[in-house]
């Protein structure tokens, strides 16, 4: 069997105290990344939403009252994840993008919004979230 998760440094390195408390949609469709990820940020305190591996029910999600931020898996079962970006940014919760693909063939309208490639560093796709909630990471 084969396991994707996410690599390097365990959330218990990422100091706990800016997320504590946040809520955080994972829209993600690969069972054992989705997984890793809701539990890497449910050691930091965060109340997971999700995950979502569908658009469907992403969007039943994102349109939750009190989501902090949100990391989206681009591809989603051949899928564009697109409808919730626009649902997110309509309702101004920031988020990331975690994709295996590279950003050349996504729409100019989210070239602003930061990406992380799989397989996702918890580390780094923290600290881009980090950055677009604009707490310190480094706290």
């Amino acid at each position: 069997m084969h396991r994707r998760t996410t690599t390097g440094t365990n959330a218990m390195s990422i100091p706990p105290y800016p997320w504590r408390g946040r809520r955080v949609l994972i829209v993600e469709d690969e069972y054992f990344l989705a997984q890793d990820l809701a539990d890497r940020f449910q050691e930091l305190g965060v109340e997971v939403l999700g995950p979502a591996g569908t658009v469907a029910e992403a969007l039943r999600l994102a349109d939750s009252p009190g989501i902090d931020a949100a990391v989206l898996d681009v591809n989603l079962r051949g899928e564009r994840v697109y409808p919730v970006a626009d649902l997110l940014r309509q309702r101004r919760v920031p988020f990331v993008f975690a994709s295996g693909y590279g950003s050349e063939l996504e729409p100019a309208i989210y070239s602003n919004i930061p990406r992380c490639i799989k397989p996702v560093h918890f580390a780094t796709l923290a600290q881009a979230l980090a950055s677009q909630l604009n707490i310190d990471h480094a706290e």
